[in-house]
């Protein structure tokens, strides 16, 4: 079939999934980055040394795979996780050895003083400094522009017939934070200074979603990324939950999709408690992407009519589990999830030493 023709089949796939119309069948979506080196037996410092040898061997992870509706990212850049988090992250071939997985370093960055720079420099300045001293100023240069070439990542996977689904990532206010402050520092933030805390959001919420926006629909991409984790309610008492997270969060998705953009929802940890809050998004325009630990069959009852949902095969069933179980429990989302409004996919990313069988069940699943 024409590269281009398969292309339109699966974007639209997709797109009857996030309107809750009824598709040919369930999509399937492949979110990755570490288990493209493990499935090709690529050293991982190798992966990651530039971008043209990253997207190769995501691409030849896909076709390894052997089909899927689309991909989450086309690409991985680890000092990408530096600008999310606000924290330092160990480089394979760098800080680690050369076959070792990227670590995100929990530290301490920022001082509680910098609460008052924020609110004096204002985010962008604020923001650019931070990165430059504390963050990515012992990171070997190779890493970044100009000796970081870019590639067109969009034009790669078109050419192989495959959507790529994000055209950028958004993190909230409490996230970047909580990296830059590490998470007990910043529990303590939230309880002592939260008046400081609140304040610094407000001046950081307007500057995280137009780059993010711009680049997504200058570059022909469905969708951007917005990422919780820390942020997730089992993680707060509601009335933190309501001060700190929702407002900042529920402000981030208006912005995508007044900018013509789906919200793709990436979220880690357990959200049950607050699914009923995410009627107040905007209807069909939004991805809500599970990771295991939320009840994706009670998000289903109660967002079914609303929104998408995404999910959600854990990283231990793709790792542990026989590709029969992987089989069984993906025909069991489609059968009870779908047809309308659900997207086959792993919960988060496919792990690093996922068996390469139990990604073809899982994509089997949604073929059948």
């Amino acid at each position: 079939m024409n590269r281009e023709i398969l292309y339109q089949q699966r974007l639209n796939r997709i797109l009857k999934a996030v309107t809750l119309e009824k598709p040919d069948r369930t999509p399937v979506v492949l979110e990755y980055s570490g288990f493209a080196a493990y499935v090709t037996h690529t050293i991982m410092a190798e992966f990651l040394s530039s971008p043209t040898k990253n997207l190769e061997t995501m691409i030849q992870a896909y076709q390894l795979v052997g089909d899927g509706d689309a991909v989450n990212h086309g690409s991985f850049w680890p000092y990408g996780l530096c600008y999310d988090f606000m924290a330092k992250v160990r480089v394979p071939g760098v800080d680690l050895p050369q076959n070792e997985m990227w670590q995100i370093v929990e530290t301490e960055l920022m001082k509680p003083e910098d609460y008052d720079q924020i609110l004096k420099m204002g985010w962008p300045a604020f923001f650019e400094e931070f990165m430059k001293q504390r963050v990515i100023n012992d990171a070997p240069a190779k890493f970044f522009p100009p000796h970081r070439k870019p590639v067109d990542v969009r034009g790669e996977w078109l050419a192989n017939g495959v959507p790529v689904l994000s055209g950028g990532d958004i993190t909230t206010p409490i996230e970047v934070l909580c990296g830059a402050r590490s998470l007990m520092e910043f529990a303590s933030d939230l309880i002592h200074i939260p008046d400081k805390v609140q304040a610094a959001m407000d001046e950081i919420v307007p500057h995280l979603a137009n780059k993010a926006i711009g680049r997504a629909n200058k570059l022909g991409y469905p969708a951007v990324w917005i990422g919780g984790w820390r942020s997730a309610p089992c993680l707060l008492s509601p009335a933190m939950w309501n001060r700190f997270v929702w407002p900042y969060f529920r402000q981030l998705v208006n912005e995508v999709v007044d900018g013509g953009l789906i919200a793709l929802l990436h979220l880690d940890s357990d959200w049950t408690r607050e699914l009923e809050r995410f009627r107040e998004l905007p209807k069909t325009k939004c991805i809500m992407a599970l990771d295991g630990e939320t009840d994706i069959f009670k998000a289903k009852a109660i967002l079914g009519d609303h929104m998408c949902i995404m999910g959600d095969v854990s990283a231990a069933m793709l790792f542990m589990e026989s590709p029969d179980n992987v089989y069984d429990y993906s025909s069991r989302l489609i059968r009870e999830l779908g047809p309308e409004g659900f997207i086959l996919q792993s919960g988060c990313d496919i792990p690093t030493n996922a068996k390469l069988e139990n990604v073809k069940a899982m994509v089997a699943a949604a073929m059948d």
